[in-house]
């Protein structure tokens, strides 16, 4: 398994050298938000569809 460090290089080497800190940081909050939706995921911390659209609604 990847680590979180090995994911970062990773995905900052595929970015193009004109790539500003903006861009990079852009990356690494992904890479942050997607760990973060797995682990809740994982704890059963999820929405079906009905609740989702229910939700929605209030917005």
């Amino acid at each position: 398994m990847e680590t979180l460090k090995q994911e970062a290089i990773r995905v900052i080497s595929k970015l193009p050298d004109t790539a500003n800190i903006d861009d990079i940081m852009y990356e690494l909050y992904v890479i942050d938000k997607v760990k973060k939706g797995r682990e809740a995921a994982e704890r059963g911390e999820i929405l079906s569809i009905e609740d989702l659209k229910r939700e929605m609604q209030t917005w």
